[in-house]
């Protein structure tokens, strides 16, 4: 048994576990944020068989595209002119880990 955890932009998210729902593949979303943006995202929890895993990564992959946004934030110092700076930077996609499972229960 493997736990699959990806993490996900919250555009993406309800495709993704649509798409995993079609293939009986069960998942628990937790709602998170990004550490340097502060976006939200949704981290995706999903446990199946080991021959499962890459049935797992093609659906992640197809549902959660990458695109770009123009990021604002505050300087990193207190300045007399508090002027904010933006850039492009590019999000999406998916940050997925796979992990053993020592035990799995439903109770």
């Amino acid at each position: 048994m493997k736990l699959v955890i990806a993490i996900v932009q919250d555009e993406d998210v309800r495709d993704l576990v649509d798409a995993l729902r079609d293939k009986k593949i069960g998942a628990t979303k937790l709602s998170s944020t990004g550490g340097f943006l502060r976006q939200g995202n949704r981290t995706v929890l999903i446990g199946v068989e080991e021959e499962r895993v890459e049935e797992v990564m093609d659906i992640i992959g197809e549902n959660c595209r990458k695109r770009e946004i123009v990021a604002t934030i505050p300087p990193m110092v207190e300045e007399a002119s508090m002027i904010l700076q933006s850039f492009n930077v590019k999000v999406g996609g998916a940050t997925v880990f796979v992990v053993d499972v020592e035990q799995f229960r439903k109770l």
